[in-house]
């Protein structure tokens, strides 16, 4: 089949790679002028399959309202005038029921780890160099009652078959000796090796060359603007072009992964897509002092805030902030971002030569991505990855594909569509 994918971040690229395989003639349509230039750009760099889990557990709501004033909070709820932004939260209040938690992690789990593996498997067979790391990932708190509750979490995923092990301080600073300036501080940790880190920009530019050489068809600085329907399928999709006219492409089969704009595209088919954004901050510094910086990557828990060596570089990501579509960057959170890095690696980093970045990441109220296909025949979604789509990006694609053309996906996982 000809099959037209929408978005040309992780997601779309990932998905057009496979259905490429699969023998489909592929185009991918983008409004930006090349590959992984929004979402998929400067993310916090994690293959953290050890970290699946949902927002959306019975203790968030408490968590949030308690947020719900401080600029550089973790999570953070900014009311807007928007019906979506109040649909999606009375929805992830439900999701934070206690018996939701458990077939969410599952389901992140599965799709996590059977996208690293094949992650794993595209690396070997590609070649494609990304920065990437695989030494682990380590969570290290300072705070003894959520060092405790750590534990608890830490044995769930244990449950999921994830080995997240817990380790003592001695043990964290042995792990990563960079933090060994931090010993007093730090009370322990969780430490999972099977994870990884890398450069998803640079991964995802990469396999958009191999595709392009497998013959798949790239239409960047292209709008997409809505998908015409015909008899109960999806018959095009109206375009603008570079130079500003309008057209419309042809497919037998549409991929919506849009990411956090996927809704707009779908909602007026009457397609349920409950996607909203999550504005997530990093900070990109030059290490001027290898010896202390970390190789291994880390997450600070009392701040949500991970850090992951990118060759020359040092990446640290987090928060997110429930407040609609503008990415301009809130500078309380920038100086935080700073603040935390000047702490815990003052003599390693340039702070004087910072990048910030923000990004919408989409994602739903329980988690777990929305992929496979609609109520229209020819139409698939592939978005709603929220934090994990790093983590879930090539997996999702090759699911995406095997859905397609009329294979079941090999992860336990629930697909739309099936």
């Amino acid at each position: 089949m000809k099959v037209a994918v929408l978005g040309s971040g992780i997601i779309g690229i990932s998905s057009a790679w496979w259905l490429s395989q699969a023998g489909h003639d592929v185009v991918v349509i983008d409004r930006c002028t090349g590959p992984a230039q929004e979402t998929s750009l400067a993310n916090g760099a994690q293959i953290s399959v050890s970290y699946a889990e949902p927002w959306a557990n019975p203790q968030a709501p408490l968590k949030l309202l308690k947020w719900m004033f401080q600029d550089d909070a973790p999570l953070l709820f900014r009311p807007q005038l928007d019906w979506r932004q109040w649909m999606w939260g009375l929805a992830f209040l439900r999701e934070c029921l206690p018996s939701r938690l458990a077939p969410n992690i599952r389901a992140m789990v599965r799709m996590a780890e059977y996208s690293r593996s094949t992650l794993r498997d595209m690396r070997a067979e590609l070649g494609i160099e990304y920065d990437h790391l695989e030494r682990g990932i380590l969570n290290f708190y300072r705070d003894p009652h959520e060092f405790e509750n750590s534990q608890r979490a830490a044995g769930l995923m244990r449950d999921f078959g994830v080995e997240r092990r817990v380790v003592s301080t001695d043990e964290v600073i042995a792990i990563e000796p960079a933090l060994a300036p931090h010993r007093q501080t730090i009370v322990g940790g969780d430490y999972t090796p099977e994870d990884e880190s890398g450069d998803v920009h640079l991964f995802t530019v990469a396999l958009a060359e191999r595709c392009a050489r497998a013959g798949v068809e790239f239409r960047y600085s292209t709008r997409a603007t809505r998908l015409l329907t015909q008899g109960g399928t999806v018959q095009g999709v109206e375009v603008i072009d570079p130079d500003g006219t309008y057209n419309t492409v042809s497919a037998d089969a549409y991929v919506v992964a849009m990411g956090s704009f996927s809704p707009m595209m779908l909602r007026p088919l009457g397609i349920p897509c409950n996607v909203y954004p999550a504005k997530g901050y990093s900070a990109t510094f030059p290490v001027i002092k290898p010896e202390a910086t970390p190789m291994v990557s880390l997450t600070d828990s009392s701040h949500k805030i991970v850090f992951s060596r990118l060759g020359d570089r040092l990446r640290m990501a987090g928060t997110a902030e429930l407040s609609g579509y503008s990415r301009g960057l809130n500078t309380s959170r920038c100086e935080a971002l700073t603040r935390l890095a000047q702490e815990l690696f003052p003599d390693a980093l340039d702070f004087e030569s910072v990048s910030y970045w923000s990004g919408l990441r989409p994602s739903t109220p329980s988690n777990v991505p929305i992929i496979g296909r609609s109520r229209i025949p020819n139409l698939y979604i592939n978005t709603g990855h929220g934090t994990l789509g790093w983590t879930m990006g090539v997996g999702s694609g090759r699911a995406l594909a095997d859905l397609l053309s009329g294979r079941r996906p090999e992860p336990e996982f629930p697909f739309l569509g099936l």
